[in-house]
């Protein structure tokens, strides 16, 4: 059975003491309301990592841990003179589980492209992080009806030269870079659509037995009021929460859903 996911991107947002009283009301939460079903992941902004991944188990109640730590970001090198960026290398060190690649922002304004998304996979894997890897097309994509195109080219180009036993570990979140901080939310069926089309190419690429167990989250305003559907669908994992994940009692209710 393939994990249910709830991962919070919480982008270029909280200063220090919004961030840590976030933490502090998440954990409140998932303390007395948590789906035990579906394992909940916190990105915050790099500085807060190391608050993250202290705040996240509770020792009064035998340090159960109510939250993975992801980051946001890595660098493709393991080390050097790259002045501001952070390794997969130094991320494990600091307790750090997951890590968003790929997304449509780093894309979009810093020009990342599907091979250097590649090459960021390949050193978190080899620092046991997991990549939670971002695909998705554009408007003029979707409308010039080529978002089956681009979704096959990133999947090739980003993923696809792992062995079967690597990419296993990945999870993979379809975000419409249409709705990412729009407001817009692709419908049910929509997203169920790109989801199955994704499932369909890896199975034609490792086998059933691998598409079976990939988690596929959809990420674009996903909110409280949207998830319940989205999260029904048959390929439909979870979600990656932007703005909703600034709110811990909106992000439970996603996380309920």
């Amino acid at each position: 059975m393939r994990r249910r996911i709830v991962a919070g991107n919480w982008k270029m947002n909280k200063n220090f003491q919004q961030a840590e009283d976030l933490f502090d009301e998440l954990v409140d939460l998932l303390k007395n309301g948590q789906n035990k079903d579906t394992d909940v992941i916190v990105c915050p902004p790099s500085l807060y990592i190391e608050m993250a991944h202290d705040l996240s188990c509770d020792e009064e109640d035998g340090n159960e841990v109510f939250y993975g730590v992801g980051a946001q970001n890595v660098n493709e090198h393991e080390s050097g003179a790259y002045t501001g960026e952070i390794s997969a290398g130094m991320l494990a060190s600091m307790g750090v589980e997951y890590c968003i690649v790929g997304h449509s922002e780093r894309r979009r304004y810093y020009g990342e492209t599907d091979a250097l998304v590649a090459q960021k996979i390949e050193s978190l894997l080899q620092n046991d992080i997991i990549p939670i890897v971002c695909i998705g097309e554009t408007l003029e994509e979707r409308e010039s009806g080529k978002a089956f195109e681009v979704i096959e080219r990133q999947l090739e180009e980003g993923m696809f030269n792992l062995k079967p036993l690597d990419f296993v570990k990945l999870i993979i979140a379809y975000e419409p870079v249409w709705a990412i901080g729009t407001g817009k939310t692709a419908t049910p069926e929509q997203a169920q659509e790109i989801h199955a089309h994704i499932r369909k190419c890896i199975q034609e690429k490792y086998g059933k037995a691998v598409s079976s167990t990939i988690p596929l989250l959809y990420g674009g305003s996903c909110n409280p009021k949207t998830a319940p559907e989205l999260f029904a669908q048959e390929d439909i994992d979870g979600g990656l929460i932007g703005g909703a994940s600034l709110q811990a009692e909106d992000f439970m209710k996603i996380v309920n859903a």
